[in-house]
């Protein structure tokens, strides 16, 4: 809700109070050897519907059932269009009650929920289904993005004995850079440890930095290539242990530039 890399949105805002329920959107990512599936159509304001355990956008939504979040999933692929349509369910193993500002003034806010979860998807259109381990968190502001951040990276791992591991790096437009290394246990409680070096990773095809914390770190696969935006797997160590961990890499200084913006459209279209 208020979608932050809509460009709907960051047009409405150019012309003045642009109300975020007006541009509301539900993203969808898969990749695999079947190929990849992309799906973030924007809605408005009737779309939506909300109670404190549901949230419906358009014809998808999420609901909370007991202690597992359901998500029905109704939506097109874009740029070429495809039905994904099924069912994903998370049961979180550890809740932390973290609620952390990335701004001095605390106008952002990250909340790891669920940094370890058990995901079970099926999805009859195109035809999948399986199990693994998953990771649920929210991210909420009260100004848009790239008014306050210039980048930054993020990278989540699963470690030995049921842990999680979670570094953040923030780098704002004004003032310090904001490091964040944390070990979340079974039970949801965490514990900050000292973030390894930075290392690099190559740059993809639109030429994103990849910076990423472990001097040892290297690149298994990119999953996600845009021209402000990018999700790898990537080999690392965390606390001394070799992990593999989702990375991702956002440049807001990209996401901000005018050609930028008229990209957008054709992987998140609007609907009424």
């Amino acid at each position: 809700m208020g979608s932050v890399f809509s460009p709907y949105y960051a047009a409405a805002r150019r012309r003045g109070a642009a109300p975020p329920a007006e541009h509301c959107a539900i993203n969808l990512a898969l990749y695999g050897d079947g190929g990849h599936r992309w799906a973030m159509t924007e809605r408005g304001s009737r779309h939506l519907h909300q109670r404190h355990d549901h949230l419906a956008i358009g014809p998808s939504a999420l609901h909370w059932q007991g202690d597992a979040l359901v998500i029905d999933v109704d939506e097109i692929t874009a740029p070429w269009p495809q039905r994904l349509r099924g069912r994903i369910t998370l049961h979180p193993q550890a809740r932390t009650g973290l609620d952390i500002p990335l701004a001095a003034e605390g106008g952002h806010r990250w909340t790891p929920l669920a940094p370890r979860a058990q995901v079970e998807v099926r999805l009859p259109q195109p035809g999948l289904c399986w199990r693994g381990t998953g990771y649920l968190d929210a991210n909420r502001g009260d100004e848009p993005l790239e008014q306050r951040f210039a980048d930054w990276t993020w990278a989540r791992a699963a470690l030995a004995g049921g842990r999680s591991a979670l570094t953040y790096d923030v780098q704002p437009l004004c003032g310090p850079p904001l490091s964040l290394a944390l070990q979340i246990a079974a039970d949801g409680s965490a514990q900050a440890f000292e973030p390894p070096s930075m290392g690099l990773l190559p740059r993809a095809r639109w030429g994103v930095a990849r910076p990423v914390r472990g001097p040892d770190a290297r690149l298994l696969a990119t999953l996600e290539d845009g021209p402000f935006y990018t999700r790898s797997l990537v080999h690392t160590t965390l606390l001394g242990q070799p992990v593999t961990a989702v990375h991702e890499s956002l440049s807001l200084r990209r996401f901000g530039r005018r050609w930028v913006q008229a990209l957008l459209p054709f992987r998140m279209p609007r609907r009424g």
